[in-house]
């Protein structure tokens, strides 16, 4: 069964210009690994990667598996992930079962093999590429929905990623429950003005909202596992 994993690494000192380049040199290698469908190379933006300015010390690497034997070998064993782990100081990684997903990503449909939806904990991934013209448009609406999401109830974990963060956005989170995750997406008022306004703008060239169930995770991130208490 398909497996989606999301890393996310963080860096410090002089291990930043270590990281840098892989963003590009590390593709031939990951194109490589066998059983590996899909993957992006990720970056962030500070104040939890929902700033245009960007954070060089976060990172994430996004791989869709064809199941979970082929993660597992590629995190315990392949020498690229080896490098990234030696050279970060935080390497979190999170194994999903998507549950369902509509959209597309670089013309692609990366998650296809879904799973049963079950109760409990749900991540969920977004990921849109913004039309130029509405790039500032869009960006004067983060910080609201950024304070709403940070105090909403049931939120275990979020962080905003992307390819290009200023215009190619991805965000990450993590909810104890489905009911919690639909009462921010669909009842928080400033999100919900942000989802009409990219409808009725046609702000984005290309989108995708899917839904995971977690189900392990390896590493840590700020030196604790987000997820511990819950799976």
């Amino acid at each position: 069964m398909q497996v989606t994993t999301l890393t996310i690494l963080k860096f410090k000192g002089k291990e930043i210009f270590w990281m840098l380049p892989q963003m590009q040199l590390a593709k031939p290698a990951l194109e490589q690994t066998k059983g590996l469908r899909f993957f992006k190379l990720l970056g962030s933006g500070r104040k939890g990667g929902f700033s245009v300015i960007p954070d060089f010390t976060t990172f994430a690497i996004l791989c869709v598996w064809d199941n979970e034997t082929f993660a597992d070998t590629f995190f315990n064993h392949s020498d690229l992930f080896q490098q990234f782990k030696s050279h970060s100081k935080y390497a979190w990684t999170v194994f999903m079962h998507a549950a369902n997903s509509r959209g597309s990503w670089s013309k692609q449909t990366p998650f296809t093999d879904f799973s049963e939806t079950k109760a409990g904990i749900i991540a969920v991934i977004t990921r849109a590429t913004i039309k130029w013209n509405h790039v500032p448009r869009f960006w004067t609406k983060v910080p609201a929905v950024r304070h709403n999401l940070k105090q909403s109830q049931g939120l275990i974990f979020s962080i905003g990623i992307g390819e290009y963060p200023l215009f190619m956005q991805v965000t990450f989170s993590l909810w104890k429950d489905r009911s919690h995750m639909a009462q921010f997406a669909y009842r928080n008022e400033q999100h919900m003005k942000a989802v009409q306004m990219t409808r009725q703008h046609d702000w984005f060239r290309e989108d995708l909202f899917a839904n995971f169930t977690p189900f392990k995770t390896l590493g840590s991130w700020n030196g604790n596992d987000p997820l511990e208490e819950h799976l």
